[in-house]
């Protein structure tokens, strides 16, 4: 029994290496224009996931409680944007200058707003194992349809972190953890959520709704301007915008299929 839940809290991080894996496949690094559309997808799947992963299913699980379900909803992703507000304007890290710095801003940012929406997600798998332990309707294999559908949708989220840094120099090594590290914080929420299941559940959905707050920032401010920079005629400048429905629509039905 703990064997497989050790190996279905391992799922989702399995689908982000895959994912942030996908630096090796490229041979050399991507241009300008190729960089557009990396950044662009990764808009596009980040917006989708904010829906579909994050602020649904926060509605969801505050409906089965006393509370309405927009406060939650609402509290927590503002509380999301506010706290990626709040870092872009005090740690200078994640100050925009010019250069290297503002490379920092947009590559910290990006990895910090997924890294948090992959806690969230580390959360609902240990809620479900965890109603699996205690013999819910659910069971052990309604929880590990979770954790394989988390780790398909996981695939391109990992693909986000790592791809769009090497256009920025980054070494393919370096990248690929990067996008690694980002999902090693869904087992270790998924293990705390199943040792203290009845404490962490009530707020799952505040949890969810602060993630998809953060996402949403991130992506307004740092990833579209992004992927729309530059020459704004010819195909460089249509390239960002179709790669943005393209993420978009890949990760709603990913999400919905597998939801």
């Amino acid at each position: 029994m703990f064997l497989q839940i050790f190996c279905g809290i391992l799922l989702p991080l399995l689908g982000t290496t895959l994912g942030a894996a996908a630096v090796f496949v490229l041979r050399k690094t991507p241009g300008t224009t190729v960089a557009r559309v990396l950044l662009g997808f990764a808009a596009g799947v980040m917006l989708a996931a904010s829906v579909w992963s994050l602020l649904l299913p926060a509605i969801d699980m505050a409906s089965e409680s006393q509370t309405p379900p927009w406060i939650p909803s609402s509290l927590g992703f503002l509380l999301g944007v506010g706290f990626l507000f709040g870092l872009d304007a005090l740690i200078p890290l994640l100050r925009g200058h010019k250069g290297e710095g503002a490379f920092r801003r947009k590559t910290g940012m990006l990895i910090l707003a997924v890294t948090l929406h992959n806690i969230p997600e580390g959360m609902a798998v240990g809620v479900v194992f965890a109603g699996a332990l205690a013999g819910d309707a659910v069971g052990m294999a309604g929880a590990f349809a979770l954790a394989f559908g988390i780790a398909v949708q996981n695939i391109p989220e990992g693909a986000i972190i790592s791809m769009p840094l090497l256009p920025e120099g980054v070494p393919k090594g370096k990248a690929f953890r990067k996008g690694f590290l980002s999902g090693a914080v869904e087992p270790v929420g998924a293990v705390l959520t199943l040792l203290l299941a009845s404490t962490l559940t009530p707020i799952l959905p505040y949890v969810l709704s602060f993630a998809a707050g953060a996402m949403i920032y991130v992506t307004v401010e740092e990833l579209i301007p992004e992927a729309q920079s530059g020459d704004r005629v010819g195909k460089s400048a249509s390239a960002g915008t179709l790669s943005i429905a393209a993420g978009f629509v890949l990760m709603m039905l990913l999400d919905v299929a597998l939801g």
